[in-house]
């Protein structure tokens, strides 16, 4: 099977187009080789997949012969991404939070201000030396 068509059957893209121009960007890699949409794929190949700033590190364990359910990916599949990739991300979601409201604009002397205090606050490593 396609490795494109493959990603859309287990649910990784909505359509298989979408999946096909992630491949062209390098999105996804095949036992470790850039891959184009046209490869086939086997049980046992590696597969990694770059999506939300992850990269899921997926086996292929069995092909599916169409579009399976959500609750059936996990026969197709066997999901091999680290638990730190999510809490990275959730690490970045926080503090992309916490700093400006998006669309606020630049930040403006006081902001910038009270960002140099902030920073103040944590000691340099040159300041453990003295």
């Amino acid at each position: 099977m396609r490795i494109d068509k493959y990603l859309w059957c287990v649910r990784y893209y909505k359509t298989r187009s979408i999946a096909t121009q992630a491949i062209q960007k390098g999105h996804v890699t095949v036992n470790g080789q850039q891959a184009k949409a046209s490869r086939d794929v086997f049980a046992g190949d590696k597969i990694t997949v770059r999506r939300d700033q992850i990269n899921y590190i997926l086996s292929i364990l069995d092909i599916p012969a169409n579009r399976v359910g959500p609750k059936l990916v996990d026969i197709y599949r066997k999901d091999e991404t680290p638990p730190e990739s999510f809490e990275h991300l959730a690490l970045l979601r926080l503090s992309k939070e916490h700093y400006r409201a998006k669309g606020t604009g630049r930040p403006t002397k006081k902001d910038r201000r009270d960002l140099d205090d902030y920073s103040d606050d944590f000691p340099d490593d040159d300041d453990a030396d003295i």
